[in-house]
């Protein structure tokens, strides 16, 4: 099976289900958003539209599989509420661990969504799978300092404020890490998917 068909298993947390997109969907994400084939065989549907009218990380994304398409293990999945078997939001972490170990992760909750703790959810489902894989030692996550809703979810985890960095795009970040060996033992034992 060519690399761009492969697809992750899927992540199970209480209320989602993060779906990974394989290479070649994510390809016809980015340049036929419209394409139905995007979701022909699966369980889900888009009908808030996320990734479509606004594409996100894609722009960063495809280029990096394009590169390295073993790489898109790391990449893209979507959060579909289980309930309703629609998808809410998207989470991706921003490259494969780099020598140091650590892996950055960002993600994006419709704003119909927002305020429901699915971004919580999103993220104790994504590290969880992250701790398990060979080489990540160290979880970041970066945020603007005037997002106040998303420095108060990262702050719940108890993840340790380490500096600030500059994004190409979006300035000055605030950095948040945590080590995978803390993640484990603080949080992991207290969540599980099903």
């Amino acid at each position: 099976m060519p690399v761009t068909h492969v697809v992750q298993p899927t992540i199970f947390t209480p209320r989602l289900e993060l779906h990974h997109l394989s290479g070649d969907r994510l390809f016809t994400l980015f340049e036929d958003p419209e394409n139905e084939s995007i979701y022909e065989g699966r369980s889900y549907s888009n009908p808030h539209r996320e990734l479509v009218d606004n594409q996100g990380p894609l722009h960063w994304r495809v280029p990096q599989v394009k590169h390295d398409a073993a790489a898109n293990k790391w990449f893209v999945r979507w959060m579909v509420l289980r309930s309703t078997r629609e998808i809410v939001g998207s989470i991706s972490f921003h490259a494969p661990p780099n020598p140091e170990g650590m892996v950055e992760i960002g993600l994006g909750v419709n704003p119909s969504f927002q305020g429901r703790g699915y971004a919580k959810e999103g993220l104790l489902g994504m590290w969880s799978w992250a701790v398990e894989q060979p080489g990540v030692r160290v979880l970041r996550y970066t945020v603007s300092a005037s997002n106040i809703a998303s420095i108060t979810i990262i702050e719940h985890f108890g993840f340790t404020h380490t500096g600030v960095q500059i994004d190409e795009q979006d300035g000055p970040e605030e950095v948040f890490e945590m080590t995978a060996l803390e993640f484990t033992q603080s949080l992991v034992t207290t969540w599980r998917g099903p």
